[in-house]
C-alpha cells in the first residue's frame, strides 16, 4: 500500500542570525575573512534519544576575486538514526553600492544516514531479520542561494538541499525523502544611540505540504560587545540567547528554547552553544616620537 508522510528534515538553529552560511551557501566570505564556527545543540533536552546535533562551518573571501569559498561539517543524532553531512560552498560577490554586496552561492556535497532499525526490536529472540534491520547509505546534494548585505540590512533567499533522497529497504519497500526546504531571512540594524543598536530578525521557513514556520528575533547589542535577545519560533518555542565578543576575533554565544503551547507537553528546553573566530586583526596606532 503506498502511501506518503510528512517529517521534519533539516536541522534548525536558534542561532541562524550569527551563522549564516547553515541557511544560505551565498554567506561564504560575507565576514570578510577567515571565519570558523562550531555549534553543539541538544534538542528537547532530559528526553532519551532526542536529537543531539553538532556543526563545523568555515569560509574565507578571496577579495580580489569577489569570490567566497567554504565548508559545512554535520553530525547528527536522533533515535536510531545518525546522519552524516560534508558540503563545499562557493559564492560570487558583487558591489552593487557603497558597501553593498549581492551575493550568489551553491553548495555540493554528501549526506552519508545511517538508521539501526534492529535496535527497536528489544532483547534477542526476535525474528533474526528484524533484530538485524539496518540501513545506510549516501547521498548527492546541492543547493543555492541569494544574499545581499550592508552595513544596516541583510536579506537572503535560499534552498540549501534541492535533491531528493531514495533508498530501498528492501524488495518491496522504498523510501524517497524530498528534502527542498526554502528559507527567507532578513535582518536591520537600528541605531538607537553610541551604545546600543537594535537588530530584528526574521527567518521564514517553507516545507511542501506543511504550513509555513517562520522565527522572529529581537536582539539588543551594547557597544557591539554583548548582544541579547528573544525569539518566536511558530507554535514551538519561545528562545533567549545571550553573545558575547570575548576579543576582536572570539565570540562565544547561548540560547535556550522554552517550549510552548502542544510541543510543551511532551519536550523539555533545547540548548545550543556557539563558538566563533574570526582571523581578522586589529591595526594598533603607533605614535611616533617624532
Amino acid at each position: 500500500m503506498p502511501f506518503t508522510s510528512w517529517s521534519q528534515q533539516r536541522v534548525q538553529f536558534t542561532q541562524y542570525m550569527f551563522n549564516g552560511l547553515v541557511i544560505n551557501p551565498a554567506y561564504a566570505g560575507a565576514d570578510q575573512a577567515l571565519s570558523i564556527t562550531a555549534a553543539q545543540r541538544k534538542q528537547w533536552a532530559n528526553i532519551e534519544h532526542s536529537p543531539s546535533t553538532q556543526t563545523l562551518t568555515a569560509h574565507t573571501l578571496f577579495k580580489k576575486q569577489h569570490m567566497g569559498i567554504g565548508m559545512i561539517l554535520v553530525n547528527d543524532k536522533i533515535g536510531v538514526h545518525r546522519n552524516l553531512t560534508a558540503l563545499s560552498n562557493f559564492a560570487y560577490h558583487l558591489q552593487v553600492g557603497k558597501d553593498q554586496y549581492l551575493s550568489m552561492g551553491i553548495q555540493a556535497g554528501i549526506h552519508n544516514k545511517r538508521s539501526n532499525y534492529g535496535s527497536l526490536a528489544g532483547v534477542a529472540g526476535t525474528d533474526p531479520r528484524l533484530y538485524d534491520a539496518s540501513v545506510t547509505y549516501t547521498a548527492f546534494d546541492m543547493g543555492m542561494g541569494l544574499y545581499y548585505r550592508s552595513p544596516r540590512l541583510h536579506f537572503g533567499i535560499s534552498a540549501p538541499q534541492l535533491l531528493p533522497e531514495r533508498f530501498t529497504l528492501n524488495d518491496t519497500v522504498a523510501i524517497t525523502l524530498r528534502n527542498i526546504n526554502s528559507f527567507v531571512f532578513g535582518k536591520y540594524r537600528i541605531t538607537l544611540n553610541e551604545n546600543i543598536d537594535l537588530e530584528p530578525c526574521i527567518l521564514l521557513k517553507y516545507f511542501e505540504g506543511t504550513p509555513l514556520s517562520y522565527d522572529f528575533n529581537l536582539n539588543l547589542v551594547f557597544k557591539k560587545v554583548l548582544t541579547t535577545g528573544v525569539s518566536y519560533r511558530r507554535k514551538e518555542s519561545v528562545d533567549f540567547m545571550l553573545k558575547m565578543q570575548l576579543t576582536p576575533q572570539l565570540q562565544f554565544g547561548y540560547s535556550y528554547d522554552h517550549p510552548i503551547g502542544e510541543v510543551a507537553r511532551v519536550s523539555n528546553g533545547s540548548h545550543e552553544l556557539t563558538i566563533n573566530y574570526v582571523f581578522r586583526f586589529v591595526k594598533s596606532k603607533v605614535m611616533s616620537p617624532r
